[in-house]
């Protein structure tokens, strides 16, 4: 059995165990009443943020590929790989936006994509990291969950400037991985020093102020509005919303993408807010809790659907012919190392 089948045999079990086990608590006639009284205009106002945060993500991404891209197209191919991503397993959807950015007159480098995309991983990744710390330092929680909170944002601070040091001083990074091999010999057996190397390649853009301080700025905007995308969410179902538990939920949601599932990350993106959501005392009653779970994976797939389905036909291009760039880029079939990079964040509420 292929590596690829495995994983997807993997997901199918993980997404059936959590849909099993979320509709095993669930009482549908609650559920229902739910879905009969949720106010559903607040999801006009959730749509509207939701798809001006992807234009602040991909201005962030055009920004990272040095303007090689129009903002219109950018923004089109972003959304063809999320809806490829939320579609196909081990996030083909990055390799799909390498290829088409080599379509662009001129081609955008390989490995110029490559770059960016691994760049914005990190950020995404330390964007989710403080709203869990943050949310866990001003939530009503345990004293201890408090201090794991702050604890967690400063690891991310020190984590995201240590990339930006080594970004800049190759030389120290290999000096570091040096000594570590002198430790742990068994780094020996592989060519890690190449891989290294390659890591730094895609963590240029950290190494040009010029570069890092709007990406970060875009970045705090593209997850703001995300934030209050999903605080407006709350409010179909809910009479009452929360910055700080809608905070928690989005990271929850976005670090759930990353576990093995099914098509959409269905079950465990569900399951992933509904722990929040207990956690912070939107849990009861259940049927509700379950209601907003679902309508939140609903409407962030829909908006990434119709947005994905324009790029497809603003590139002018099909899903054979996407599927045949992408076996392309791949060489052997297997995706490359970005698109193995399991930070996947791009959940927008």
């Amino acid at each position: 059995m292929s590596k690829r089948w495995r994983i997807g045999l993997l997901g199918l079990l993980v997404s059936a165990a959590a849909v099993y086990f979320i509709a095993s608590q669930t009482d549908f006639t609650l559920l229902r009443d739910a879905l009969d009284q949720a106010r559903w205009i607040y999801v006009v106002p959730c749509v509207v943020l939701l798809l001006v945060g992807l234009v602040a993500r991909a201005i962030r991404w055009r920004l990272l590929l040095s303007g090689d891209l129009p903002l219109a197209r950018a923004f089109h191919i972003m959304n063809v790989a999320y809806l490829v991503n939320g579609v196909l397993p081990l996030r083909i959807g990055e390799v799909a936006r390498v290829y088409l950015a080599t379509r662009a007159q001129p081609p955008v480098p390989v490995l110029k994509t490559t770059g960016t995309i691994i760049v914005e991983r990190l950020l995404d990744l330390l964007a989710v990291v403080m709203m869990i710390a943050l949310g866990l330092a001003f939530a009503d929680v345990p004293p201890v969950l408090r201090s794991a909170g702050l604890l967690i944002g400063g690891a991310g601070f020190f984590g995201f400037g240590l990339l930006i040091v080594l970004s800049r001083w190759r030389s120290l990074a290999h000096r570091l991985l040096d000594f570590a091999g002198t430790r742990l010999p068994f780094l020996t057996r592989w060519d890690v020093a190449a891989w290294l190397d390659q890591f730094l390649d895609g963590l240029r853009p950290l190494a040009r102020w010029r570069t890092l301080w709007p990406a970060l700025f875009w970045t705090l905007v593209s997850w703001a509005l995300s934030v209050a995308a999903g605080y407006v969410l709350m409010y179909t179902f809910f009479p009452t919303a929360s910055l700080t538990v809608t905070g928690l939920y989005i990271a929850a949601a976005a670090l759930a993408i990353a576990v093995p599932a099914t098509v959409g990350s269905l079950g465990v993106y569900e399951a992933s807010i509904l722990i929040v959501l207990q956690s912070t005392g939107y849990g009861d009653p259940y049927a509700v809790a379950v209601a907003f779970a679902v309508t939140v994976h609903f409407v962030n797939v829909a908006v990434h659907a119709v947005t994905g389905f324009i790029g497809f036909i603003a590139e002018g291009i099909t899903l054979e012919q996407l599927s045949d760039g992408v076996r392309d880029i791949s060489g052997d079939g297997e995706p490359p190392p970005v698109a193995r990079i399991e930070t996947s964040t791009e959940t927008s509420n």
